[in-house]
């Protein structure tokens, strides 16, 4: 078993850009038809904020506003496509005999949006960049709690968009980015452990379906912890305290 303590988080989609108007949605789920809000991009200057696509626009929403306070962070950011709209128009031109677009090339690439994050924050700190098919919350949660036993808080920013309707399989059904700082010493404890005894029945039902939104609702204090499981192996994740 593994601890830490959860000292800021923000949960960012369109139209659920506060605590409480996830509680909400979480409560009466429907889908999102409403736009990302523009607040926190404001922040980033004009000439790096015209690279982000949709992708780096939903992860920089959730990860800005808990850092208002803090000049310099290493981070975790894990994503489980990346930008596919993106790599898919590379492919197309490819198919077409087209030149690749090396500004394309560049925003493609996975460690892109944590790459321009750290441009616009001026912050020259370590950053790991996790593509996840799988327990993507839960491995992303692993990376950040073993490099937090060298540092004092990691940054863990957690997000994707809906896949192009040309790849025909399972997608999130909207953009959403979830950020965390962690610590040893500071915030609400959590535990992150190995769960011999748990089965398929403990998942949630939907909205609860997919392991973002999971998370989310543990977040948000919806439940006291959740089950998901990696290469056959279910995992634990606890809130401790309230």
């Amino acid at each position: 078993m593994v601890d830490f303590r959860l000292e800021s988080w923000a949960a960012i989609a369109p139209g659920l850009e506060s605590r409480q108007a996830w509680l909400d949605w979480l409560q009466h789920p429907e889908i999102r038809h409403t736009a990302l809000g523009k607040g926190a991009l404001k922040q980033i200057p004009p000439m790096i904020r015209r690279r982000f696509s949709a992708l780096g626009k939903v992860a920089v929403s959730a990860a800005l506003p808990i850092l208002s306070n803090c000049q310099s962070i290493p981070s975790v950011f894990a994503s489980r496509h990346g930008d596919a709209a993106l790599t898919l128009s590379l492919l197309n031109d490819i198919a077409k005999d087209e030149p690749m677009s090396p500004t394309g090339f560049s925003l493609a690439v996975h460690n892109a949006v944590s790459g321009l994050f750290s441009i616009a924050r001026k912050d020259f700190s370590e950053i790991t960049s996790i593509a996840a098919m799988e327990g993507l919350v839960l491995q992303a949660l692993l990376e950040a709690v073993a490099q937090l036993q060298d540092r004092e808080r990691i940054l863990c920013v957690i997000y994707d968009v809906p896949l192009p309707e040309f790849y025909d399989c399972d997608s999130d059904p909207f953009p959403y980015a979830i950020a965390l700082v962690i610590s040893h010493t500071e915030g609400l404890p959590f535990t992150l452990e190995q769960d011999c005894s748990a089965d398929e029945g403990s998942l949630l039902p939907a909205p609860f379906d997919t392991e973002p939104l999971q998370f989310i609702g543990l977040l948000a204090g919806c439940y006291s912890e959740l089950n998901t499981k990696l290469n056959g192996v279910s995992w634990r994740i606890k809130r401790v305290g309230q």
